[in-house]
Order: structure tokens, then sequence, then C-alpha cells
């Protein structure tokens, strides 16, 4: 039962990360950095989708259940603070970290800020894949029949 509620969960909030992309197409013209803020649409609607996808196979994924736990903490956490990074960069015009997107040098604590976000994101996406790797493997793989 806690598989199929967690599947529901990832696909709710995969929902209102990708409304939340939708909404920030909208606001693109308002942003200090408008690459930045196409960027932030971006994530929002790719990260919205990784969720509801992820949402939809997690059945599938045969994990001891602290490690699900984990890789649903991850995910969910990798999702949102990857669009609150690319979100606050759009708005402020910061984020020296992402220099492709027309990222510029912002006030120290706003670049900190968008820089842990970036780091810790990314550490966490990693983490998952390989977790869910594992997961996936086992259920193509180590299953018997």
């Amino acid at each position: 039962m806690a598989t199929n509620k967690k599947s529901a969960q990832l696909i709710f909030w995969g929902m209102v990360l990708f409304f939340l992309g939708l909404i920030t197409g909208l606001l693109i013209p308002a942003m200090t950095n408008q690459r930045m803020g196409l960027s932030a649409h971006l994530e929002g609607i790719l990260n919205g989708l990784y969720l509801m996808i992820l949402g939809l196979i997690w059945p599938k994924i045969k994990c001891p259940p602290r490690m699900l736990n984990l890789i649903y903490l991850l995910v969910l956490y990798a999702g949102f603070a990857n669009f609150a990074a690319v979100l606050l960069a759009g708005f402020t015009g910061a984020g020296k970290m992402m220099p492709i997107a027309g990222g510029a040098e912002g006030p120290e604590l706003l670049e900190l800020i968008i820089s842990f976000l970036l780091v810790s994101l990314t550490v966490s996406i990693l983490a998952a894949a390989v977790l869910l790797l594992y997961g996936l493997y086992q259920t193509a793989f180590q299953t018997k029949e």
C-alpha cells in the first residue's frame, strides 16, 4: 500500500512542478535574465514530467523500503531545487555557475544560495539515479518468474 501512495504522491508533485513550469513560461518577459527564465520554464516542465513518469514506474522498483524512501526524497528535492535555483537566477540575473544561460555574478548571499542548490541537487539526482538503476535491475534481471 505504501508503494501506491508514494507512486500517487510522485505523480501529484510532478504535476505541481509541471504546472509551475507552465506559469513560469508566462513570467519570462518580467525576468531580469530571460534566457534563464526559459531555462526555469523548461526545468519545471521536464522535472515535472520526470517525477510523473517515476511515479508511474514506482511499483516496478524493487528496493528495500528505506531505500525507496531515500529515492523518493532525493528526486523530490532535486526536482524542486533545480527549478528554484534557475527561477531565482532568472528573476535576479545572478547565477555565475550557469554562464551558458547568461548567469552573471550576483550578490554573495544569492550566489551562495543558487550554488548550494545546484551542487546539492546534482549530488541528489545522481545518487537517486544509481539507486533507481539498482532497483530497476532487480526487477528486470533478478526477479524469479
